[in-house]
């Protein structure tokens, strides 16, 4: 049985994100599951607006090539992934469009075939990011991950976390970290 390896960021630069501290506390359930667990912060992989022309001129830039690299060493994905306008955010859109591109030598969509992903957000309104999830889950399906059916939105995240990052609520905080267990679950059905 092969130990699940999971990537884990959010789709948010911002370094107070409430997306950013679900990540954290999903993957306490993902460890807790057995899984090896590599949180990374998408301000780390500096990307230009995804453009055709650019991909012809100058090839993947350097660092959607090295995100690329760290996506195909894992086997799973856990996103949180804040709502903007009722959809997805530009960053993580621009990072899902530039390492989708093929490489020499690779299979399309290379870094998300075969992957399982577990999703969640976090939103100051009253949905906590729900709909922006749905375009998230169908962008992922569409280009061959597993996402598992199960995913969690936090409504009012201004007034959900603790100054130490855990959730003021417990239950809360069971249903991120289960989003975590799942996942790791899964994988291990999955690459048995």
């Amino acid at each position: 049985m092969v130990k699940p390896k999971i990537l884990a960021f959010a789709g948010s630069t911002r370094t107070d994100s409430f997306n950013k501290k679900l990540i954290k506390i999903a993957s306490i359930g993902a460890r807790e599951a057995d899984a090896d667990v590599t949180i990374i912060d998408l301000r780390d992989f500096q990307m230009p607006i995804y453009d055709g022309d650019l991909e012809i001129k100058d090839g993947l830039p350097s660092s959607a090539r090295k995100l690329k690299d760290i996506m195909l060493a894992h086997h799973g994905l856990l996103i949180s992934s804040p709502e903007y306008n009722s959809s997805i955010s530009g960053v993580l859109k621009n990072t899902i469009d530039w390492v989708s591109r093929q490489s020499d030598g690779e299979l399309p969509l290379a870094c998300f075939k075969d992957k399982v992903a577990g999703l969640m957000s976090a939103s100051p309104g009253g949905l906590g990011g729900l709909r922006g999830l749905v375009h998230v889950r169908a962008i992922l399906e569409n280009i061959g991950v597993m996402v598992i059916p199960n995913q969690v939105a936090i409504s009012k995240a201004h007034e959900a976390f603790n100054l130490d990052g855990t959730m003021k609520d417990q239950k809360q905080e069971q249903q991120v970290k289960k989003i975590g267990t799942d996942l790791a679950q899964m994988l291990l059905k999955v690459n048995s």
